[in-house]
């Protein structure tokens, strides 16, 4: 019975378990740039930074894991593009890309892309993978919008990682906590049913 099993999960993401077609893959691409842009709205000013807490990161890696590195990606595009081009969706409202925080949007990018990559290789099945999928992709966010921060308000690099990488640690690690309990139960669930 195993062996049934493991070629229906094989390169598998959560994603990919729906019915195949056009119009899903569309509807999954809008649905994960919204469920970003609801999570940016949960947002809470940081002292001392310009960057908010926000439920966008989490949503972010957890789009790309369950959408996979296409999908994700895309999805992350339409959501950076349809900010940039004014829709008051990123954080606190906010559009457009002239905000010093817009590197962590471009990090989110990357990080969807390479998060959906190693859940393709079932790195969303356990407890330690999907913790280290996770730690992955916060890193990407942070190795892109750090720099950018650093750029964007003429911070020093190290201001820029006490404003913008350290206050976000403890949020990152409830986050990633989440995440861990999130995916590999989807998956148990899905190989009870299936």
């Amino acid at each position: 019975m195993s062996t049934a099993a493991a070629p229906v999960r094989s390169g598998l993401v959560l994603a990919d378990l729906l019915p195949a077609s056009r119009t899903k893959d569309i509807a999954l691409i809008a649905g994960g740039a919204v469920l970003t842009g609801i999570a940016a709205q949960i947002s809470v000013p940081v002292p001392g930074s310009p960057v908010p807490v926000t439920g966008q990161t989490f949503a972010a890696l957890l789009v790309g894991t369950a959408l996979g590195t296409r999908r994700g990606f895309l999805s992350l595009a339409l959501y950076a593009v349809a900010g940039m081009a004014g829709l008051p969706w990123f954080a606190e409202g906010d559009s457009g890309y002239a905000m010093p925080s817009f590197g962590y949007i471009l990090g989110m990018l990357l990080a969807a892309t390479v998060v959906g990559a190693l859940a393709r290789r079932g790195a969303d099945r356990s407890v330690p993978r999907t913790a280290g999928v996770m730690v992955l992709g916060s890193a990407i966010i942070y190795a892109v919008g750090v720099p950018y921060l650093s750029l964007a308000t003429g911070m020093t690099l190290g201001q820029a990682v006490a404003a913008g990488l350290t206050p976000f640690l403890i949020g990152d690690a409830l986050k990633a906590a989440l995440a861990m309990g999130a995916l590999p139960a989807a998956w148990k669930l899905i190989g009870r049913r299936g």
